[in-house]
């Protein structure tokens, strides 16, 4: 069975989702090729990239708990060792963004996770628009307060992306697309 299989690439296909979607896990895995030799455990990160929006409730707030407990069960399930549980499951931690600068292989996951932010204008723009239909629920008004919010949190930090090979080819390119992003909000 591969991982995709056992993620339940049926779940990412739930019709609550725009962006969260079998075809964010594709990017993100064709992202991840762009720093593969950078990655020290590849079927670590490649699983964690699996499942790290495979619970994916846009009213909840243990999505990434969700994600990393499934994950673990999975690798539980084929006899996994403990450690690679817990490295797996922390990697998708990891994706919650609380602004913590990571290293290593956690870094390299959450970078793969939000290089959409630093795609070119109109790509970044079909993103906004699939979060604002995940999102379809939420009043105008406080969408627009709480997305400014979020989006001024990554402008807010000192670097976007972790790794010097992300940081290189998205950081201008993302900050950018947010601060456009947080004007159009505005309007």
């Amino acid at each position: 069975m591969t991982p995709a299989a056992c993620a339940g690439r049926f779940a990412y296909s739930e019709p609550h989702r725009h962006y969260h979607t079998e075809h964010h896990i594709d990017d993100c895995l064709v992202r991840l090729d762009e720093a593969f030799e950078l990655v020290r455990a590849p079927e670590d990160v490649e699983l964690a990239l699996y499942y790290h929006d495979a619970i994916y409730k846009p009213t909840s707030s243990t999505n990434e708990l969700e994600s990393a407990d499934w994950a673990s069960s999975f690798l539980r399930s084929i006899g996994a060792p403990d450690d690679r549980c817990e490295r797996v499951h922390s990697y998708i931690m990891a994706t919650k963004h609380t602004g913590e600068m990571l290293s290593g292989d956690a870094a390299i996951v959450v970078d793969v996770d939000v290089s959409i932010l630093g795609r070119d204008p109109d790509e970044y723009d079909v993103y906004e628009r699939a979060i604002r239909k995940e999102y379809r629920w939420v009043p105008s008004r406080i969408y627009r307060r709480k997305r400014i919010e979020i989006l001024q949190s990554f402008l807010d930090r000192p670097a976007l992306y972790a790794s010097e090979r992300f940081r290189s080819r998205y950081e201008q390119q993302a900050r950018d697309n947010l601060q456009r992003a947080i004007a159009m909000l505005r309007r």
